[in-house]
């Protein structure tokens, strides 16, 4: 009954750590690309045959069910592998759904034409790679109009945490920040477009200043990956362990991991 969970690196830990707590009697299959981390420099063929790769992996761990908890991969690769790549009796899912869920307040099953919302000046912070994909506006276009996407692609950033380098990421968050203001000098809400900003989420929010609604995508996949169990419950898995599982080195993205999550993780090679 394993769900998979995978990312470029470690960002989609975020992710994990959400949805266990959501559904602790699921065990969880973690695949981190960290060998070729990070994605959001490479081209969209490169991040899909890099997927695709990792998602036979997790189905070979039992895992039916497979969470992209990786923006770039949703945006540049989810498409193409559901419309000619994924069989009929697995599952591959985006992160993108549950942010734009929450953002314009409708089911994604709802097709009415696009209306109003609230919300009209978005700022998208993400990768390089997920911005230029412009998956996130042509999304929120089919449910939403009059709404405003600045989007600001955050160099540096994921490979600064993935380092460990804090102090860095936090700088790099702040000068990615300042740039988007002087674009959008007012935006209501902000889009953390990448499973690793959730780990700078308070600075996001400082820089941004307090009348800013922050979405990030942590416990919004979580409950729309409990809500979608409860409607597909055969698509738990015939896998039974948790499982972390990485293409890097496994003491050293262990080490990494359990300083995000404070709490002892031991990855396996994959």
């Amino acid at each position: 009954m394993a769900v998979g969970i995978f990312d470029s690196g470690l960002g989609g830990l975020t992710v994990l750590d959400a949805v266990t707590k959501r559904l602790p009697d699921v065990p969880f299959v973690y695949f981190g690309d960290n060998l070729h981390a990070p994605y959001g420099v490479r081209d969209a063929d490169d991040v899909y045959n890099l997927t695709t790769a990792a998602t036979e992996r997790l189905w070979e761990a039992g895992c039916d069910l497979v969470i992209l908890a990786c923006n770039t991969a949703s945006a540049a690769a989810l498409r193409r592998m559901q419309e000619s790549w994924v069989p009929r009796d697995k599952r591959v899912l985006g992160v993108f759904v549950p942010l734009i869920e929450a953002l314009t307040e409708r089911r994604w099953g709802d097709n009415s034409p696009p209306r109003e919302v609230a919300v009209k000046h978005v700022a998208l912070f993400a990768t390089p790679a997920t911005v230029s994909s412009r998956a996130f506006q042509r999304e929120l276009a089919f449910r939403a109009i009059g709404v405003d996407v600045e989007a600001q692609a955050c160099g540096g950033v994921v490979d600064a945490i993935e380092d460990g380098d804090m102090i860095l990421a936090e700088a790099l968050v702040r000068s990615h920040v300042d740039a988007l203001k002087r674009k959008m000098p007012t935006p209501e809400a902000a889009i953390l477009g990448c499973t690793h900003y959730p780990l700078m989420q308070d600075i996001f929010q400082d820089a941004l200043g307090p009348d800013v609604a922050v979405y990030s995508q942590a416990n919004l996949v979580a409950e729309s990956l409990a809500d979608y169990l409860e409607r597909h419950p055969d698509m738990l898995g015939s896998g039974t362990e948790s499982l972390f599982l990485t293409t890097g080195d496994p003491a050293k993205v262990s080490q990494r991991a359990t300083q995000f999550l404070r709490r002892r993780i031991t990855f396996q090679p994959a």
